[in-house]
């Protein structure tokens, strides 16, 4: 495994030099004997213990063979050895240890690291990663921290039960990298419903702008687990991922967990305020993003009395209104509506599925976004057929 400060020759081409950092995942930033960073494949890379770059010696076959079968030992190890929860593994050269009243605490490389372009803007994410996913529904999952900027992280994962929360890893993200948090069982996915990141972020031996202080927390939908489609492609993993916004562009995260606190003393200034007769319509609200049409469709938002209807005559009022927004808009394309349907027990949302593929077949639609809605949403684009 190639690391910063190894001396590597070029394979294809004639060159070589000293390694001083890494650019995604795959590529080396070489620096060569004029002072210079040249991006170069990594497999196009091989480490030797020479200054001649432009011929292969018996040392650096050697050297190349005994880390091999180092890291395949190692591997093999890792296998058998349980890895404790708190340890972070960080995708690359790991960073050296101080010792600090017995306790050690991760110290920045003495490399300086290479800077990316537009690095500068936080781009935080939290990762899920399905060990086999084409065993979903019981495979293991790995909980990654992905950091895209030039920063140093120091930070703190944590989840919740009830108002008690618990560490789950601390530690140094690099610049420019993703670092592995934890691992864990599919019996073990509740307890990940409710999580939280916090960190600082700074640059070490160079000046930087300030930013402020990080602390997110987030409803993680266990439902999507079980589902394949929930896994998408990303830039920073081989395998399929499910990537949460910790900091989008210097922006935090939007807080999408309401406490029962809040929740219940929002019912009582609901309960407490005079209440003024509402007309009896589908409310619609046009939102000032990208001209999205709400709807909100819960019965409580449609009436205001609902004594003496059954579950059945309310569905099929909130049917109707569904419809009737629909007949609205199906002649405008490309218009997106959200209809805000509740999370529930999925019949509404059920209803409206089985209205969409039977009555508007050439309309899109999807979940609507949770850190917008909740997870109780579906977005229609109206196609025209």
């Amino acid at each position: 495994m190639i690391k910063i400060g190894d001396k590597v020759r070029f394979l294809s081409e004639v060159g070589g030099g000293v390694v001083t950092g890494f650019r995604g995942k795959d590529i080396v930033l070489v620096q060569d004997e004029d002072g210079f960073d040249i991006p170069m494949p990594a497999r196009e890379c091989v480490v030797i213990e020479t200054d001649d770059y432009n011929m292969p010696t018996p040392a650096a076959k050697a050297e190349a063979q005994r880390r091999k079968e180092a890291e395949e030992a190692e591997r093999r190890q890792q296998k058998t050895t349980v890895q404790p929860v708190m340890a972070g593994r960080q995708e690359k050269a790991a960073a050296p240890q101080e010792r600090t009243h017995g306790v050690e605490r991760p110290q920045i490389s003495v490399y300086r690291q290479p800077e990316v372009k537009g690095g500068d803007t936080l781009n935080v994410y939290l990762a899920f990663v399905p060990e086999d996913l084409k065993a979903v529904t019981t495979t293991p999952f790995e909980t990654h921290l992905v950091n895209d900027s030039n920063y140093y992280l120091y930070y703190t994962y944590l989840s919740a039960e009830g108002k008690a929360w618990t560490v789950r890893s601390h530690g140094l993200v690099d610049p420019n990298t993703k670092l592995l948090l934890e691992e864990f069982e599919k019996s073990e996915l509740n307890n990940r419903e409710r999580v939280a990141i916090q960190f600082i972020a700074f640059k070490d031996r160079r000046s930087f702008s300030l930013k402020p202080a990080v602390s997110v927390e987030l409803r993680i939908d266990v439902v999507k687990f079980y589902k394949l489609h929930t896994f998408q492609q990303t830039d920073f993993f081989e395998t399929p991922a499910l990537m949460y916004d910790v900091v989008k562009n210097d922006l935090p995260a939007k807080q999408v967990y309401v406490s029962a606190e809040e929740l219940q003393s929002a019912l009582m200034q609901k309960k407490s305020s005079d209440e003024s007769p509402r007309p009896q319509q589908t409310i619609v609200k046009r939102s000032g993003k990208n001209g999205i049409v709400e709807v909100d469709l819960h019965i409580g938002e449609l009436l205001d009395d609902t004594r003496g209807m059954s579950n059945s005559e309310m569905l099929n009022y909130q049917l109707e209104k569904f419809r009737e927004v629909m007949e609205q808009y199906k002649s405008k394309a490309e218009q997106r509506i959200v209809f805000i349907h509740g999370k529930g027990d999925g019949v509404l949302r059920r209803a409206l599925l089985d209205e969409l593929k039977r009555k508007y077949p050439v309309c899109r639609h999807q979940d609507a976004s949770f850190q917008e809605y909740g997870f109780g949403a579906t977005m229609v684009t109206i196609k025209r057929g």
